[in-house]
């Protein structure tokens, strides 16, 4: 088993917009029970989606009357309002527990060293606005087996940026608060290439690294 729920990075360009947040599902209805809400300790509602094989470990193996650290792909449908894709959950103790394969993990496993509602966003940083706190990055999703080719994404981030790093490819630490993903650090990894021809090589930093993730 995995020591995080988010894989490190393998390439300097990897994309990715990944996190954990804790909270309980609670889907729409029995008729739309991949559609719903997570609901976090403040009781704030953050628009939700279960994604693939997820719902059936969901039915068989967890309490969904409690909360759980959720694994999620972050999206911005609307101005200030947060919309999570649930692809995992990060809780060792209770999936090693109905394993008989596997010995029980400690609860303290189910802890992350980043805490709850880390998220882990690379891409190209399209739009930044330091006095306004705000912040847009282009993220890129990878082909899928079949062949086709998702359309990029875009993340609307609180956060101070600078324009310097406009059309950069950047690492960000980001941490949610309630239906806001705040930046807390930046990582300027280089210059996005240009209709001419690659941009030059760039490493440069701003703000405190904090620890890395995937997606």
């Amino acid at each position: 088993m995995r020591d995080h729920p988010i894989p490190a990075v393998t390439e300097p360009l990897q994309y990715r917009a990944i996190g954990v947040v804790r909270g309980i599902f609670r889907p729409e209805s029995e008729e739309q029970s991949t559609r719903g809400h997570l609901v976090d300790a403040e009781g704030q509602e953050i628009d939700a989606v279960v994604l693939g094989r997820m719902l059936t470990l969901m039915r068989r193996h967890l309490d969904m009357d409690r909360p759980h650290l959720w694994v999620v792909y972050p999206r911005c449908r609307e101005a200030g309002q947060l919309h999570l894709q649930i692809a995992g959950i990060w809780e060792p103790s209770t999936l090693s527990a109905s394993d008989p394969e596997e010995q029980p993990a400690d609860p303290a496993t189910d802890r992350l060293p980043e805490g709850d509602d880390y998220f882990s966003i690379r891409g190209e940083l399209i739009y930044t606005k330091p006095e306004a706190s705000e912040v847009v990055v282009k993220v890129r999703q990878q082909p899928r087996n079949d062949g086709f080719r998702p359309l990029p994404f875009k993340l609307q981030l609180s956060g101070d940026v600078e324009l310097a790093h406009l059309r950069h490819f950047v690492s960000l630490d980001v941490r949610r608060q309630g239906q806001m993903l705040q930046v807390q650090s930046a990582d300027v990894i280089a210059p996005m290439p240009t209709r001419g021809g690659k941009g030059r090589n760039a490493s440069r930093r701003s703000g405190d690294r904090g620890r890395q993730g995937n997606s």
